[in-house]
């Protein structure tokens, strides 16, 4: 019998194939080991005890150490997540004010395996502030303010949705001689952010529907409040729906009890018109209503 050798070989041939084919590949990713020891620092930039949340410029240093790790995801607390290595990154918050935020790492090791740490950090970010609004209000240093007495609408309210003191608006010299004495003063500090301090010769001038957010109880009228001290206003555009008809678009937020020189129970004030020597000012007051002021510069 004649054998075909060609034919077996060929045959043998196709059945290595065939089986190799049909084999399932075997993978391995190796011993599979979490991170450990997992430390995350956080210092915001030129933070001090006066100023635990930094003077204004956003930044946070972020540092991040730990074993048996390949990278870290950090999710920042505002949207934003990026992957880091170890050792400090510097990031950059934008929104202006003083915010918290909570950053969460995530240490990624072998196959995936992760552990996980969490802090939470206070930001300021300091709104950079027009140069005309800047100057106008501060003289480029400091400037001193007082209520326009006697401009009709001094001191007003309207509907929340208004920009206008319609419901009602202060004749000249109508309201109690409190609120007249009071002087504010807008500093620029160095960093182009604005301070204020308030001299109100022992009390302010309060509505009815304020007094208990002040600690006091009565109707409108003059109340003893110690409002000494610098405050630092953060500036940032405004949230009320105004435009370039009505307001300059900007707004300041008065931390602390957010008393100027007429207490509403509001803390956020819209510049809606302001000069060298006029600033028209409309909050929020704790009643829901819209509060109009006027000032002027210290004669």
């Amino acid at each position: 019998m004649k054998i075909n050798i060609k034919a077996i070989a060929i045959i043998i041939i196709a059945a290595v194939i065939s089986y190799s084919s049909c084999k399932k590949p075997e993978y391995s990713f190796g011993q599979l080991t979490s991170p450990s020891d997992l430390k995350l620092t956080v210092v915001v930039d030129s933070a001090d005890a006066a100023n635990p949340a930094g003077m204004g410029s956003g930044k946070v240093k972020i540092t991040l150490a730990s074993n048996n790790t390949i990278t870290y995801r950090v999710d920042l607390g505002d949207g934003r997540t990026q992957v880091m290595g170890a050792g400090t990154t510097t990031v950059k918050y934008n929104t202006p004010g003083t915010n918290d935020y909570t950053i969460t790492v995530n240490a990624v090791g072998t196959g995936g395996s992760t552990s996980t740490i969490s802090k939470k950090v206070s930001v300021f970010l300091a709104f950079v502030i027009p140069a005309d609004i800047l100057s106008n209000l501060t003289g480029g240093s400091s400037k001193v303010w007082v209520t326009d007495r006697t401009n009709p609408g001094h001191v007003g309210v309207g509907p929340v949705d208004g920009f206008t003191p319609s419901y009602y608006a202060a004749a000249p010299n109508e309201r109690a001689e409190c609120l007249y004495d009071d002087e504010i003063t807008f500093i620029k500090n160095a960093n182009n952010t604005v301070s204020m301090s308030i001299n109100n010769k022992g009390q302010s001038f309060f509505i009815a529907g304020a007094t208990a957010f002040y600690g006091k109880s009565g109707g409108d009228n003059c109340y003893d409040i110690d409002v000494s001290g610098i405050r630092n206003l953060s500036f940032m555009n405004s949230t009320s729906g105004s435009d370039a008809t009505n307001s300059t678009g900007y707004q300041f937020l008065v931390p602390g009890n957010g008393l100027i020189n007429f207490g509403t129970g509001g803390n956020t004030y819209e510049i809606l018109s302001l000069t060298s020597t006029q600033i028209f000012l409309r909050n929020i007051g704790i009643d829901g209503l819209a509060w109009y002021q006027k000032l002027k510069v210290k004669p």
